[in-house]
């Protein structure tokens, strides 16, 4: 896994103001704020290799969350059914309590913790820690769950290793053919486009989505290819291409033979999806099956470069660990994994959905990316903590099991939320949020009321991005600083002071550091040996403008911006081929639902909304809750553009304005899923988890239309 790129400074900040980077996406856009008061606060873009200058409206208009009206800077407690205000000694006192009384008559696993992949890396690994040494519960997991862990699964099944992007997101400007695979970045991460523009020039930008999103557009007004796939069947469209690989001699014998084991039985599974049985499963027809594995090969060989990136829209299934995998199974046929110029990677989307899952608020995860039945990596991490290998829980339940467990005779009693709003961005979301209210003790922390926060026993402010200090991993694994532009406003506390005011709480005086500089560099030694290494960088490394993308260790000090050039992480070196069958969704339309409900983004909100609802230029941009649909479907269900409608599934229903658009599948519904109350996507969506990596099944769920009620 070495590189044979020097190190150079990446962070460079002429400009006065503090050098930070933006709250938002996994691309972390570089910028400059100055101000010295949230009223003041203004955002400049800053010239970096990710953004390269440019930012989103998103990122525009970020210091407008700082500023918001609604604000929480008091803690606040339940008293006869509302929130009022209370001290902060009387909220934690109350927490502990609720953590004591649930765990001496339950157990330990009694009290639960929800993180989130927005927390930096210092909060991500205190959490961990907080969680299996102060609480001894094995019931953590996090948001992230429902991010990349289909990805994360399939990249350590084939190569190893899972990250995300295993070469600079810089390598994807000179290639002539992409392939995004449920990737809509014009909308989810603009500045990424910028990378994207010499594929796109050339023809050779090709989008397998079910709607003419956006960057599918962008792609065919290029001349590129728009592939699109019928929800839930990205598995066949990968063995589909991978069969005209292999039939039409596209593929790299040599490299397959040198650098790969276990071709021959997914071949076996491969030369069963002849392109005119892919074409009828997945909608993309046979012709350009051919052309898109044709681009690739041509690019390759001319050594232009070539690329295929999956992202949530082929991942967030029930069998999406599968997919990914038989997404890699093309890219090892081709020869991309592991050579310069070439490659497959994954977009990471959270802000800090990189780091956030290597240290430790994964169920079943210990920092550094070890796994937790790992007796030796049990050893390490518990010896850096300074406690018995033999105290630490073992694995726990998984996030949506965690929370459909919350309240029941087997489940947690308490749980503890940072970083997350669960009620909007949870499947099944009604279930959810039943279980919610089964809890004794619900405690939030939070900058603002949001949804899961409104139904809080306790709510603890916490600070915001321009509030503090720490680091953050991009979606290329690079190692960011962010920097504090704003001191806190009188009232909000850090998650840090937080957890160390709980811990001394509950016995734990020490152990539980304050500032952030002091918890990396426990992090550090904790990730030592793993596979995602931070031992060799420092606050002093990166606050220097060096360029450090993990594993970065003593054997490694100056990074890995590149991984797998001379082997894979695997035993014997060579990245594995896995077979896999193509399942489908694991809920079908049917006469009573006769259409496929899939989910995603729009440019102007992020995640769950709780923060860019907040923010009135994007509230405008964005518009109302709305759901998009072919002017047939909507015509044959009584309906025209810009009617209101439920679209309903099993689980529940969901207000929206109908959007017609000719571009989207007549057998396909699209739904944002960024709005609160009624018009949550999530009430409709399907809980159905992938057997690995325990991702629902966010992108598929048979629905109908209705006009509104």
């Amino acid at each position: 896994m070495t590189t044979t790129t020097p190190r150079r400074a990446a962070e460079r900040n002429d400009a006065p103001g503090t050098a930070t980077h933006c709250p938002y996406c996994g691309l972390q856009c570089a910028m400059t704020l100055t101000g010295s008061t949230p009223a003041e606060l203004t955002v400049a873009p800053r010239r970096f290799p990710t953004n390269r200058g440019g930012l989103c409206q998103k990122g525009w208009t970020s210091a407008e969350v700082v500023r918001s009206s609604e604000r929480v800077t008091t803690p606040l407690v339940r008293r006869d059914g509302s929130l009022v205000p209370t001290s902060w000694d009387e909220a934690l006192d109350i927490v502990a309590a609720g953590i004591r009384r649930a765990q001496e008559s339950h157990g330990h696993d009694a009290v639960a913790v929800f993180g989130g992949g927005g927390l930096t890396n210092e909060k991500a690994y205190q959490l961990g820690k907080f969680a299996r040494v102060a609480l001894r519960t094995s019931q953590v997991d996090y948001n992230g769950r429902w991010c990349m862990s289909s990805a994360a699964a399939a990249g350590i099944r084939c190569f190893g290793l899972d990250r995300g992007l295993p070469f600079p997101v810089t390598d994807l400007g000179s290639a002539h053919a992409i392939l995004l695979l449920g990737a809509n970045p014009a909308e989810t991460m603009p500045p990424f486009l910028t990378h994207l523009v010499t594929a796109a020039d050339a023809g050779g930008l090709m989008v397998a989505d079910p709607r003419l999103t956006a960057t599918a557009a962008k792609a065919v007004d290029g001349g590129g290819l728009h592939l699109p796939v019928r929800p839930g069947t990205d598995a066949a469209l990968a063995l589909g291409l991978l069969h005209v690989a292999m039939t039409e001699r596209y593929a790299d014998r040599d490299y397959i033979e040198r650098r790969t084991t276990g071709f021959e039985q997914v071949w076996a599974v491969a030369a069963q999806w002849y392109p005119e049985r892919t074409e009828r499963v997945t909608g993309v027809s046979a012709a350009t099956l051919q052309a898109v594995v044709r681009t690739l090969a041509r690019a390759r060989d001319t050594e232009r470069g070539a690329y295929i990136l999956s992202a949530r829209g082929s991942e967030q299934h029930a069998s999406g660990t599968d997919t990914v995998t038989a997404y890699i199974a093309l890219a090892l046929a081709l020869g991309l994994p592991g050579n310069p110029g070439t490659g497959f990677g994954t977009i990471t989307g959270q802000g800090n959905g990189q780091g956030g899952r290597e240290h430790g608020q994964k169920a079943d995860q210990l920092p550094g990316y070890r796994k937790i039945d790992d007796p030796a990596a049990r050893e390490h991490v518990a010896r850096v903590w300074g406690v018995d290998p033999a105290d630490l829980p073992g694995p726990g339940r998984s996030a949506f099991e965690l929370l459909e467990a919350l309240g029941t005779d087997a489940g947690p009693k308490v749980l503890l939320v940072h970083g997350s709003n669960p009620v909007v961005s949870a499947p099944s979301a009604t279930a959810v949020t039943t279980r919610l209210g089964a809890l004794d003790l619900l405690v939030v922390s939070d900058f603002v009321l949001s949804e899961t926060a409104a139904l809080a026993d306790v709510v603890l402010p916490v600070l915001q991005w321009a509030e503090e200090e720490g680091t953050l991993t991009n979606l290329e694994g690079r190692v960011l600083r962010r920097r504090r532009a704003l001191p806190a406003p009188p009232g909000a506390r850090s998650e840090l002071a937080v957890w160390s005011d709980l811990a001394a709480r509950l016995g734990h005086t020490t152990g539980f550091p304050t500032e952030p500089e002091q918890v990396f560099e426990e992090l550090r030694q904790a990730s030592a040996g793993g596979p995602a290494d931070y031992s060799a960088v420092t606050y002093a490394r990166l606050d220097a403008g060096e360029n450090l993308q993990w594993p970065c260790s003593t054997e490694r000090p100056q990074g890995t911006p590149r991984l797998f050039l001379d082997r894979f992480a695997t035993p014997d070196g060579r990245a594995r081929f896995v077979p896999v069958e193509h399942v489908g969704p694991a809920e079908q339309p049917d006469p009573d639902y006769p259409l496929t409900g899939t989910t995603g983004r729009v440019l102007a909100h992020y995640q769950s909304g709780a923060q860019t609802r907040r923010v009135g230029a994007l509230a405008a941009a964005a518009g109302a809750m709305f759901v998009q649909v072919h002017p047939d479907t909507a015509s044959s269900a009584g309906l025209a553009d810009g009617d209101h409608a439920d679209v309903v599934s099993r689980r529940g229903r969901t207000r929206a304005v109908v959007r017609t658009d000719e571009d989207i599948r007549t057998d396909t519904v699209f739904l944002p899923f960024h709005w609160a109350g009624d018009g949550r996507a999530n009430l409709l969506t399907n809980p159905a988890l992938d057997p690995v990596s325990r991702m629902p099944e966010f992108k598929a769920c048979a629905v109908r239309l209705e006009a509104a009620s």
